[in-house]
């Protein structure tokens, strides 16, 4: 069975060129208003180093740069990486081996990097590594909602986003058929009471949760202790 890390580098680098446009679409606009929410309550000073991990097409790092901060932009994908606009440094390398100093950084943010990394404990704590004690690290992922939105969520997720994807190209087919299983099943292997004690245990204090747009997006934030 391939690794998580080697599927996410199959699926996204074919998509690199246009990955925005369609990620906005796609996701109703949501995604940038989670982007900007997760940022926005960093509660950093201006001029902060920050680590943007699974920087993917720069969309974080750029929030982060609006903001006043420097970044330094870190991804395992080289075609991702190339296909965006990135504010600072940029780094090739994957979440789980960070060829960087223990408390380097003032702040880590990821956004999506947990549904594809093997093992998220230990991804953690090599992330928590390399922030400076009482830095902070934020991530921005799907949720899961409940009730109704959740029946509405997954209808869109299973059947509209396939669909979409399949009109737009074979490389967005294969991303829109294989993002609702992979949201599912990363709900019901780290539902978020288990994640704030993975960042409890990796060396997190302060750790909060916020669910956005009915339960679809999930923002958390933790300090290094």
């Amino acid at each position: 069975m391939a690794s998580r890390p080697s599927i996410a580098r199959e699926l996204f680098a074919p998509l690199a060129l246009d990955y925005e446009r369609w990620a906005r679409v796609l996701s109703l606009g949501q995604d940038s208003r989670w982007r900007r929410a997760m940022v926005g309550r960093l509660d950093l000073p201006p001029g902060s180093l920050v680590l943007d991990l699974a920087a993917g097409t720069g969309q974080i790092g750029r929030e982060l740069a609006r903001c006043g901060h420097r970044v330094v932009s870190c991804d395992q994908s080289v075609e991702m990486l190339a296909g965006g606009a990135h504010p600072g440094a940029v780094l090739v390398a994957t979440a789980e081996r960070l060829p960087l100093a223990d408390g380097a950084f003032d702040a880590v943010t990821f956004g999506y990097l947990f549904r594809y990394v093997d093992d998220t404990a230990g991804c953690l704590a090599e992330i928590t590594r390399v922030v400076r004690p009482g830095g902070r690290v934020a991530m921005v992922e799907f949720g899961r909602p409940r009730g109704v939105p959740g029946i509405l969520w997954k209808g869109y997720t299973r059947v509209v986003l396939p669909v979409a994807g399949a009109a737009i190209s074979p490389g967005w087919r294969r991303v829109g058929r294989f993002l609702g299983p992979s949201i599912e099943e990363f709900h019901q292997r780290l539902p978020p009471e288990r994640l704030v004690r993975i960042w409890a245990e990796a060396g997190l204090d302060d750790v909060e949760c916020a669910q956005m747009s009915w339960g679809s997006g999930l923002i958390m934030w933790g300090r290094r202790r």
